[in-house]
């Protein structure tokens, strides 16, 4: 029982501590390459896509529009689902560079990125969402890092709302950016953020029907094919949105039921004579599957273990000195927090569950909810 709580507690370490460890490490061996503005700004077209409400869309393209890049070198592009009740006539009316198309049956992100790039006329494809806002000069951040010519694809940084102290929710996300961002200087990082990445227009592929990650897919499709992908950490996006834990949780079972799905519909990524970084892969989006059940081999390895050496009177004190801690918590005025812990950490186990049993399945359909 020991061996399987040391040994759970060490895979769990090695995978959210020491992968990242290592991974900072090589970056700072190596330089990033320094973007500089281009003699002449490409043009952009930026593709939003949205199933929602015409006002929330004007107010993001209008966004988008407000930024600094030059603006006779920007189009933006309304990429409808096929189910939006919103009307071309509602948006292009607010700006000549606005255009208005809607994806194809039967529906969903995948469609309707695939007719805003369709009609897209930039050297440059940026794509987002509709609940985010923009930096001034994140297309400019964008350009620049894309006019190295060294990444194919690089993402910007999705900051979420603050709340004083950050929550777990925050610091994780804090740590996916630094390790995207260490994973760009040693090759590339392993996916982009959806609200606000950047491509060549000339990389582009449909995506498949149905696809549930663009933003894991797309780069990870590139770079079996050569490419690199970038994170420009100055290009700034902003979530304007605060989630709930049943909203956390039902964006994490879609997000990691995508992983299963891109191994199923792109399994070279598996193979690592195909996949150049098919060890920042299998750390950072393969094993942390195993989290839940590594989590479980140490809980259960620890009460076996005191146990097998202090019999029942052990596990008692040792209920008891948790429930003790509990308590001071909630009498120092910590207990809400305590609360709001516990509950993330349980539903982010139950959603790597929910997510591992669609994978099995094949069940793709997971869209419910917000986006």
């Amino acid at each position: 029982m020991t061996t399987l709580a040391f040994g759970s507690a060490f895979l769990l370490a090695l995978i959210w501590v020491g992968y990242p460890l290592v991974m900072r490490g090589l970056a700072a061996l190596r330089r990033a390459p320094a973007p500089s503005d281009p003699a002449e700004w490409p043009r952009i077209s930026v593709v939003v896509a949205s199933r929602d409400a015409a006002a929330d869309l004007r107010a993001r393209l209008a966004d988008v529009l407000a930024g600094d890049y030059p603006p006779d070198r920007i189009e933006v592009i309304a990429a409808l689902d096929v189910s939006s009740p919103v009307t071309p006539a509602e948006i292009e009316r607010d700006d000549a560079r606005i255009r208005v198309v809607r994806g194809e049956a039967p529906g969903g992100k995948a469609t309707a990125l695939n007719a805003g790039a369709a009609a897209a006329t930039g050297e440059l494809l940026v794509f987002t969402d509709t609940f985010q806002r923009f930096a001034p000069d994140a297309l400019r951040r964008l350009a620049a890092v894309l006019a190295t010519g060294v990444y194919g694809v690089t993402s910007g940084r999705l900051e979420l709302p603050e709340r004083g102290r950050a929550s777990l929710v925050e610091r994780y996300w804090r740590m996916e950016r630094r390790l995207r961002r260490d994973e760009a200087i040693i090759h590339s990082a392993i996916g982009v953020s959806g609200s606000i990445y950047a491509m060549r227009r000339e990389l582009w592929a449909p995506l498949p029907v149905g696809l549930i990650l663009d933003d894991l897919y797309l780069p990870m499709r590139l770079v079996l094919r050569g490419e690199r992908i970038g994170f420009t950490d100055g290009a700034r996006a902003f979530d304007a949105r605060r989630t709930v834990p049943a909203e956390e949780y039902h964006r994490k079972v879609r997000t990691l039921t995508g992983n299963f799905q891109l191994c199923a519909w792109l399994p070279a990524v598996l193979v690592p004579v195909r996949n150049p970084v098919w060890v920042q892969f299998v750390c950072h989006k393969l094993l942390r599957l195993l989290t839940p059940w590594l989590a479980l081999g140490v809980a259960v390895g620890t009460a076996g273990a005191v146990l097998q050496r202090t019999g029942w009177t052990g596990v008692v004190i040792m209920l008891a000195a948790g429930a003790l801690l509990a308590g001071l918590a909630i009498a120092t005025g910590h207990g809400a927090r305590l609360k709001g812990v516990i509950v993330w950490l349980w539903s982010m186990q139950l959603s790597v569950i929910a997510a591992t049993a669609n994978g099995l399945r094949g069940r793709w359909d997971v869209w419910g909810g917000r986006r």
